[in-house]
């Protein structure tokens, strides 16, 4: 493996950081109370990448095994306990661990501890993942056609 081709052509650098206190409102809640970061997007990022901060009250919630054909997830836990579903079984993870998921590979996740959790979620490429997450709660609106071609345009297959 080698570096890419620079996607940066100067000689003097940038000054173009981003800085995101962790004081910063979600930029989504859940009705469950799940509260969303959007820490980088695809947009940010130039469609390299997507990472989330994703922070789950103590009502159990998480989607069952799925899988996408574009994309890897990470999952990085940051506090409590997270179950995720590694394609074969339930792992109970905890603060420090890192479960990666290729394009293909069938995972899951959820909160079942009855306590608060709390994780980094990556995504690669930078997919729109936004309106995939935003949209989940509108689910029960939708036509059973509606549903079918949400989950096709976010690249989600249920197993």
């Amino acid at each position: 493996m080698t570096y890419p081709e620079p996607r940066y052509h100067g000689d003097k650098g940038e000054i173009n950081a981003t800085y995101r206190p962790d004081s910063t409102d979600p930029d989504f809640v859940y009705e469950n109370g799940t509260r969303v970061h959007y820490l980088a997007t695809g947009a940010s990022t130039t469609g390299q990448f997507g990472l989330y901060r994703w922070e789950m009250g103590a009502v159990p919630s998480g989607p069952s095994p799925h899988f996408h054909r574009s994309l890897s997830e990470s999952f990085y836990i940051l506090a409590g306990t997270v179950r995720i579903f590694d394609g074969a079984k339930w792992i109970d993870t905890a603060p420090g661990d890192w479960v990666h998921v290729p394009e293909g590979g069938v995972h899951g996740f959820r909160n079942e501890s009855g306590e608060p959790a709390s994780m980094l979620i990556h995504f690669s490429p930078g997919a729109p993942r936004e309106g995939y997450f935003e949209g989940i709660p509108h689910l029960g609106e939708m036509t059973d056609e509606e549903r079918v071609a949400f989950f096709l345009e976010h690249d989600t297959f249920w197993v």
